[in-house]
This record gives C-alpha cells, structure tokens and sequence, in this order.
C-alpha cells in the first residue's frame, strides 16, 4: 500500500512581509514622499495642522455649536435654500454649461483684446434672439426676487 506524501507548507510571516515591502515603499516612492514632506510642511507653517488639532479636540462643541445653529429659522431656512439650490443645480445638464462656459470664456477673451463696442453695436446684439431670451430669464428672475421682497418673512 502506498504511504501518502506529507505536505509542510511553510508558516506565511505577514509582518515581516509588510515590513520587506516598507522598506522598499521610500525608494520606490522617492518624489510622492518628498511632495508629501513639503505638503506637511506648507501646512504645519500656515497653521492648518495646528487648527486640525485643535477641531478634534473640541468636536463636540463644534457640534453643538452646529447643532444650535441649524435650530434657529435662519438655520432652517438656509439649509432649505441650500436644497432648492442643490436640486436646481442637478437640472441643469453639464454640457450646456461647458457650452455657455466656453463661449463666454472666448466673449471675454475678444472683450479684452478688442475695442469696445459702440453703443449701435450693443443695440444691435441685444435685438438677438438669444439675447432677448436671456434677458426674458434675468428679467423673469428679478421679478420673482422683487415678489419675494414684497412679502413679509414666515417665522
């Protein structure tokens, strides 16, 4: 009858692996290291690494301060402003702002190099199309910021 061939695998030394493998990470890692160095350094003179510290050690009055704040109707009502802004900035697609940002970046870049336009010349760019329709939307705007005005604030 045959004998079955023994199998020792040897123990695996995760520590000792992990301690090869740190070091070789700073020769590896030379310029990320020295960017980081100098990251820490940057923030350890501008006082960020102090103001750090210092938030983590008062976290919970940091809360409570937050906490209290959110509690007035000022706090209430600009957290819902934040979410009214939020929802109508995720209906806006991305591609027509990349568009209206790069057409207003060259608009500004010909502004600049260019001549201003001659008061005819405005008169005739805001008979457009488009400009008549963003100026419908500003003015459109402006109405609804003045009936809120005219309206006194719920508390």
């Amino acid at each position: 009858m045959a004998k079955p061939i023994p199998l020792e695998l040897p123990t695996r030394d995760r520590r000792a692996e992990l301690l090869h493998e740190l070091e070789r990470a700073p020769m590896q890692h030379v310029e990320a290291l020295l960017d980081t160095y100098q990251l820490l350094q940057a923030l350890h003179d501008h006082g960020v690494l102090d103001s750090l510290r210092g938030a983590l050690g008062s976290s919970d009055k940091i809360l409570q301060v937050i906490v209290d704040a959110t509690k007035t109707s000022e706090g209430i009502r600009a957290l819902r402003n934040l979410v009214v802004l939020a929802k109508i900035a995720g209906a806006v697609e991305p591609e027509f702002l990349g568009t209206v940002a790069k057409s207003l970046s060259s608009d500004l870049a010909h502004a600049k190099s260019s001549e201003p336009l001659s008061l005819w010349q405005l008169f005739k760019k805001l008979r457009s199309r488009d400009s008549r329709r963003a100026l419908t939307a500003m003015t459109s705007v402006l109405e609804s910021v003045g009936k809120g005005l005219d309206q006194p604030p719920k508390e």
